[in-house]
Formats: structure tokens, C-alpha cells, sequence
């Protein structure tokens, strides 16, 4: 019975966008990767990994490697999983492309056949036990959010002129974007929509602007999600459209070395403008490049997360506290 109870209510959230109309994209808010979510979703400016295809596609252009990535999450005490991969190929030129499939799923939802309902009247539904629905259900079915999506970006390498006399501070900019389809599927009901966004990132070196040797890097990132007015079209018979709200998500984040630990410490900011707004905070501590450790903070929700390296293959885990519960997330990283 708990368990009907509980897909139940997740088949209400993921049927709301069928009422409302302005949550259809809201699955994919729920965040691509495992590093990112480890720090509390705060990635736009750092956005080094597959992920990027979804945090900030420009930074997909300062991934010097061919990455495979993978994610699996645990979602509403395991009724639903969410899973991500992504696969980023760099070009000559400083070019890289990545593509992505992203998918929501909800197994084995309860539904009870109302049809031997059609032509009676309240009396009859409530006097006659006949027309009582039965406590087992009548069937079950899946539903579906899946995201596809390819990005293309570029990186450019240049030195600006800030007034000094003697030296130039070096930038390092991405630029980015990615093309989306959406096909969600809700029983026998499929919506489908196209998208865009757009994305910028920059890095340079606060040793050089600040004249201290021991100072690591910034960056900073811009997201525009759905820029193109994205929306799902469903194949019913009023062909009912809904909207998926565009979305800005600003980014900070100072990449910091520590020689004597053979550590670094990354702090990272992020806020998306939708919703009334929402700010991220991240904190990752790198050692040695084989392992790290990271905390992050949104909405009143705490995560945290811990990655492993293992010949050549990251190993990621995050743990994310939410009003729906904890959800686990497990990943890897391939590059090569």
C-alpha cells in the first residue's frame, strides 16, 4: 500500500506540467553529473566535465581529452531513477563537441480502469458496491522524461590590455551552446519539444592581476537555457502545449592550489534567475588528483560527495537532502 501511495503522488508530480503548463522542463532541473550535485548544483563557472552539456556547454571547449561519462541516481526511495550519459570529443582548433542523453523514469505506476463507470450516475457509485473501485489495481504503466542533446563550443585564448605598463592579463573564454529535444511520455501520451541554450565561460589567472605568485584561478559563466522559447507539444486531440521556462544561470568560482598540502580548494557560487531565484554554494578540496571531497548548499538543501580515482577512471558519489528525501547518486568519468 505505501508503495502505491508513493508512485501515486510521484505520477501527480510528473503529470502536473499536463495541468499547469509551466513545469514540462522542470525534470531537467533536476541536474546532470555527480560533481556538480555533490556541490549543491553550484558548476556554471566551473563546468569541466560531461556535465558541462548541461551546466554551461562553453566549458565543454577547455576539456582537453575525449571524456565518457555516467550517472545513475536514486530517486523518491528508489521508485523512480534518473540516469545521464555524455560523451565529449575535442577538436583541432580548440573546437569540442559532446552529445547527451538524459532520462527520468518512473517503473510500474497503478492504475484502476474507471471505464465501467461510463453512463452511471453518483447513486449508483455510491450504493452499488459493484461500481466500488477495487483496492488492486488494474494494470501498471511507465513514464518517461528523456532529454537528447548536442552542444558545440569554442575556446579562445587572448591577453587584455587593463591599463598596466608592463604585462597583460591572460583570459581564457569559452563559448557555447547546445541543441535539445525532449520526448516525455506519460502512458500512452507523448509531448516533444526542441530547445536551445547558450553559454559563456571565462578564466584567467588572479596571480597575474593580482601580482601574488600563490594565487590560483577564476572563472566565471554565463548559462542561458531555453533562450529559444522551448516548448512540448503533446499528441492530444487539442495537440495541448506546454511552456518550459527560460532560465539564466550566473556563476563564480576561484580555483585555489595548495602546494604543501599537494591539494586544491575550489569555492563556487551559483544563481539561477527562475523561480523567483535560487543561490548554490560549493565547496570541492582536490588531493593529489586522485581523490576529493566536496560539500554543497541550495534551497535550504545540503549534499555532499566524494570522488575516487582508479586507473585512469573517476569513480564520483554524492548524497543530496531534499524535501522529498535523500537521493544517492553514483557516476564515472573515463577520459582518454
Amino acid at each position: 500500500m505505501k508503495k502505491i501511495i508513493i508512485a501515486t503522488i510521484v505520477l501527480f508530480l510528473a503529470t502536473v506540467p499536463l495541468l499547469a503548463g509551466r513545469y514540462a522542463g522542470d525534470f531537467m532541473m533536476i541536474g546532470a553529473g555527480v560533481r556538480a550535485l555533490g556541490m549543491g548544483g553550484a558548476f556554471a563557472a566551473l563546468a569541466n566535465d560531461g556535465s558541462a552539456i548541461y551546466w554551461n556547454s562553453a566549458g565543454l571547449a577547455q576539456i582537453t581529452s575525449s571524456e565518457v561519462s555516467a550517472m545513475h541516481a536514486f530517486l523518491y526511495n528508489n521508485l523512480a531513477s534518473y540516469d545521464h550519459l555524455s560523451y565529449v570529443q575535442p577538436l583541432p582548433n580548440d573546437l569540442s563537441i559532446a552529445v547527451n542523453i538524459t532520462r527520468l523514469s518512473v517503473n510500474d505506476i497503478p492504475y484502476f480502469d474507471e471505464r465501467h463507470l461510463i453512463g452511471t450516475n453518483v447513486d449508483q457509485r455510491i450504493n452499488d458496491s459493484a461500481y466500488h473501485l477495487p483496492g488492486v489495481p488494474d494494470g501498471h504503466f511507465r513514464s518517461t522524461d528523456d532529454l537528447y542533446q548536442i552542444a558545440f563550443a569554442k575556446n579562445i585564448k587572448f591577453g587584455a590590455n587593463m591599463g598596466w605598463q608592463f604585462f597583460e592579463v591572460p583570459f581564457e573564454m569559452g563559448l557555447g551552446g547546445n541543441f535539445k529535444f525532449i520526448k516525455r511520455q506519460i502512458k500512452d501520451t507523448l509531448g516533444s519539444g526542441v530547445g536551445l541554450d547558450l553559454g559563456m565561460k571565462v578564466r584567467t589567472d588572479m596571480a597575474v592581476i593580482f601580482d601574488q605568485d600563490e594565487l590560483g584561478d577564476l572563472h566565471f559563466g554565463l548559462n542561458f537555457q531555453n533562450v529559444s522559447g522551448t516548448r512540448v507539444t503533446w499528441d492530444t486531440p487539442s495537440s495541448m502545449e506546454d511552456e518550459v521556462l527560460f532560465n539564466t544561470k550566473f556563476g563564480l568560482a576561484a580555483v585555489q592550489p595548495i602546494p604543501k598540502l599537494n591539494s586544491t580548494l575550489t569555492l563556487a557560487y551559483d544563481y539561477d534567475y527562475v523561480y523567483n531565484g535560487t543561490s548554490h554554494y560549493g565547496v570541492d578540496w582536490d588531493y593529489d588528483s586522485k581523490a576529493n571531497l566536496r560539500v554543497g548548499y541550495y534551497d535550504t538543501n545540503f549534499s555532499c560527495g566524494a570522488s575516487v580515482k582508479l586507473y585512469g577512471v573517476y569513480l564520483d558519489y554524492a548524497l543530496i537532502n531534499n524535501p522529498i528525501g535523500i537521493s544517492n547518486r553514483v557516476g564515472l568519468r573515463i577520459s582518454f
